[in-house]
């Protein structure tokens, strides 16, 4: 049976009253402004009886109001901000009246002598008929409503029952039925006392579908089936921290193996270079001894020459032909000489030394994962492959390229 809500209730009602009530109280006798209600210079309100008690006790020798000694006057502080109130002859009576607390006090207290119950009742309406209110239940559908449903409406053919009796009746077996605290097995049982002792409990007849342990039980289900998630998530959420734990632990022993990867490497390509810098300096330093020594034997041959062509101009002819002798003999002794054989063609290349990267890095893009390695293992194999990384190539390096 559907049914719509004949005016919206203000959540905030018992709340705001509440507040509202705070705001009327008087600082001085702790209780409701009591009218009439003076107002202060500073803006604060009391009643005029307590402002007056104050008034008395801050000057005991003013005369009251119906005094024939007229009196200058007098002053005391505000109880609520301390601030200093100075009146005039006619003392307290002499402050103004506060009308507007004292109709809102007249509003509060109409408002609060209304019933609560009334006002909740009346939210439930018919759809149907929608100048009643929703006052019965039926049993037949187990729906709550109205009076001219079951006289004139679907369910005239319907077993009903008065909404209170109905309502009290599931209370009472929801009291009465063991109900589970927490997760545990232990049951807590309510007392009957708490009900009205002149109501004595109803039985549910087999036409009553509706049950408080069908409501207790369905509570239970969702409590504990809102324990399962939450342990569920719990367990997710631990799950989610440890791959990120095991995430940069492998992180960190990745970064290792390739850092020691690449520290054989860059020891790999040192010896490489060192010894190709030996093959460099073996040959500069046959070359240039080659070019020493055909250096020196182009300058002796050209002295000789010289010295040759100063003897031909020799005017003297038995000295000429006493130098001339001699230089014969040197002249074939310098034809005569043999002169080291030259670097063999090819001998500046250096094409030996080239290295064949291809497979190495055919090899290195093969490096993938091991599935079902430990974390143990890892830390043993980077281990061993720093050990590796520093003595495994000088044990087993080549002397030459």
């Amino acid at each position: 049976m559907n049914f719509t809500v004949g005016f919206k209730p203000l959540l905030g009602d018992a709340h705001s009253m509440d507040n509202l009530e705070k705001q009327l109280i008087c600082p001085i006798c702790l209780e409701m402004f009591s009218k009439p209600v003076v107002i202060l210079p500073c803006q604060h309100n009391l009643c005029r009886k307590c402002a007056n008690d104050v008034f008395q006790a801050s000057n005991p020798l003013w005369q009251s109001r119906g005094s024939t000694t007229v009196s200058s006057g007098g002053r005391f502080r505000c109880p609520s901000c301390r601030h200093e109130v100075v009146l005039d002859r006619h003392g307290v009576y002499g402050l103004q009246r506060n009308l507007l607390v004292e109709n809102i006090i007249d509003i509060y207290k109409q408002e609060s002598s209304r019933p609560l119950h009334s006002k909740a009742e009346q939210h439930l309406m018919c759809e149907e008929h929608e100048e009643e209110k929703i006052n019965i239940y039926c049993l037949s559908c187990e729906v709550p409503t109205c009076s001219l449903c079951k006289v004139f409406g679907a369910h005239k053919d319907c077993e009903v029952a008065p909404l209170p009796t109905i309502y009290k009746r599931q209370k009472r077996q929801e009291l009465t039925l063991p109900r589970l605290e927490g997760s545990g097995t232990n049951m807590t049982y309510c007392s009957l006392d708490l009900l009205d002792s002149s109501n004595p409990p109803i039985l549910t007849s087999q036409n009553t579908n509706i049950t408080g342990s069908e409501l207790s039980d369905g509570i239970a289900m969702l409590v504990a089936g809102n324990d399962r998630v939450q342990a569920v998530i719990t367990q997710m959420e631990e799950v989610c921290q440890t791959i990120e734990d095991n995430s940069r632990r492998q992180k960190q022993l990745l970064n290792q193996r390739f850092e020691s990867l690449c520290a054989v490497l860059e020891e790999r390509k040192g010896e490489l270079l060192q010894a190709l810098a030996r093959e460099q300096e073996e040959k500069l330093q046959r070359v240039r001894g080659l070019i020493r020594q055909y250096g020196d034997h182009l300058e002796a041959s050209s002295k000789l020459v010289e010295s040759a062509i100063q003897s031909m101009e020799e005017p003297q002819m038995a000295l000429y032909l006493q130098q001339a002798k001699e230089l014969i003999n040197k002249v074939g002794a310098m034809s005569k000489v043999e002169l080291a054989g030259r670097p063999e063609p090819g001998y500046e290349s250096m094409e030996q030394f080239t290295v064949s990267v291809e497979h190495v890095a055919e090899m290195l893009r093969t490096i993938d994962f091991q599935p079902g390695a430990s974390g143990e293992e890892e830390d043993e194999e980077v281990a061993l492959d720093g050990d590796e990384g520093t003595a495994g190539p000088e044990e087993e390096r080549p002397d030459g390229p």
